[in-house]
């Protein structure tokens, strides 16, 4: 029991030295938050410990340089002017804040009973001043932005619009105008299948692949239409070019299998090299397990169908009136079924063998359920190439 508790104290020793370090290597390298973070997380429990106070001490440490760190920066960002900075002022004020709220609780800190300084400061002010200012530069940027009539530069003023109401809920009409960039930036795709293959495709299969709620997709700045609208204005389109279909004949095939095993068939008496019958110690006739060698033919049925679809993913710039990318998918859907009689002995066959005698031959689908099932899988290769490319 001695050897155990002295083996426990020396593990929790490493650990400890092992933690120590990796605050200090922290503190070292300038990462003054990670290193203030590990300390607070390692004297939220029994601060007062006598094995704690090293912690106490990098904590202080890196606390008061990181401030220090910040409040210069601030005071040269606020010396540039420079309204392209109130951004990084508000943040670096919000993580001084949050710094000193993750530090509070566990104050007051002493070390040998001598309490530990940490200077807390009320940045409330300074926080609603910054944060005022970014708003106010960043309404007018994004403003500015829904001035243009490119897209990609309305998607911008999204993004401007929504860190200001994720810092400073309904400022101004920030939220409406959110609401009309997201309005204005979202491309409209209008989109058609085009069957080149000369055979009639299921109508099943055409709604299957134009129904794109079944798609999953949450594209936030693209919405793709099935349907025309005579009032919308699509900036591109997108058409499902069905190139060929290919499907194979009904195909039977057959193999014969012999199969052939050792088996216990009853027992016999076990003679002795004159023919006798032997006999163990007490004189009595000796028995032994019979074995036989059976033997089995397997007449193993496949039935084999397959269908291929080739069809080309294009997509169409309308305002440029121009092809801008263009996919190829390949899909197809196999169909086969397996089945088998035998003749001989029963024992001889394994149990795959005892599987497929089970099975009864089935109807081929039809061409039309093979083209639809091969749809299936086409549904699922557009659904990745629609999900990867961004308009």
């Amino acid at each position: 029991m001695k050897k155990i508790t002295i083996l426990l104290v020396l593990v929790a020793f490493v650990v400890s030295c092992g933690s120590k370090k990796k605050v200090e290597r922290a503190l070292t390298s300038g990462n003054y938050n990670e290193a203030i973070y590990k300390a607070v997380k390692k004297l939220s429990t029994n601060k007062d410990a006598k094995r704690k106070q090293d912690y106490i001490l990098l904590l202080k440490d890196a606390y008061d340089k990181a401030n220090e760190r910040d409040i210069n920066a601030i005071s040269g960002l606020k010396a540039s002017n420079n309204p392209e900075y109130y951004k990084l002022i508000y943040e670096t004020y919000s993580i001084m804040d949050k710094r000193q709220n993750a530090v509070r609780p566990l104050l007051p800190l002493s070390i040998k009973g001598r309490e530990v300084f940490f200077k807390l400061s009320d940045y409330t002010n300074a926080i609603v001043e910054a944060r005022d200012n970014v708003s106010a530069y960043y309404y007018q940027e994004g403003s500015a932005l829904l001035n243009s009539e490119d897209k990609f530069q309305l998607r911008d003023a999204y993004n401007t619009l929504a860190y200001i109401e994720d810092i400073n809920p309904n400022y101004k009409n920030t939220r409406d105008l959110m609401v009309k960039a997201h309005e204005r930036g979202t491309a409209h795709v209008i989109v058609a299948i085009e069957n080149q293959t000369r055979q009639i495709i299921p109508r099943r299969l055409e709604d299957a692949l134009l129904d794109f709620d079944t798609y999953g997709l949450n594209q936030f700045w693209t919405q793709y239409h099935a349907e025309e609208n005579g009032g919308m204005n699509y900036d591109y389109a997108m058409k499902l070019q069905l190139a060929r279909i290919n499907i194979s004949p009904e195909q039977v095939r057959e193999r014969e299998v012999v199969r052939q095993q050792l088996v216990k068939d009853g027992w016999q008496y076990r003679l002795d090299a004159n023919g006798n019958v032997a006999k163990d110690s007490l004189g009595n006739d000796i028995k032994e397990d019979k074995i036989i060698t059976v033997r089995a033919r397997v007449f193993e049925t496949e039935q084999f169908k397959q269908a291929e679809i080739l069809a080309n993913v294009v997509f169409r710039n309308l305002k440029a009136n121009e092809t801008i990318e263009q996919f190829n998918i390949d899909s197809g859907f196999v169909f086969e079924h397996f089945y088998a009689t035998f003749r001989g002995d029963r024992r001889a066959l394994n149990n795959d063998d005892r599987n497929l005698i089970r099975n009864r031959p089935i109807p081929f689908p039809t061409n039309e359920q093979m083209i639809f099932d091969s749809g299936e899988d086409l549904k699922l290769k557009l659904k990745d190439i629609i999900s990867d490319y961004r308009l």
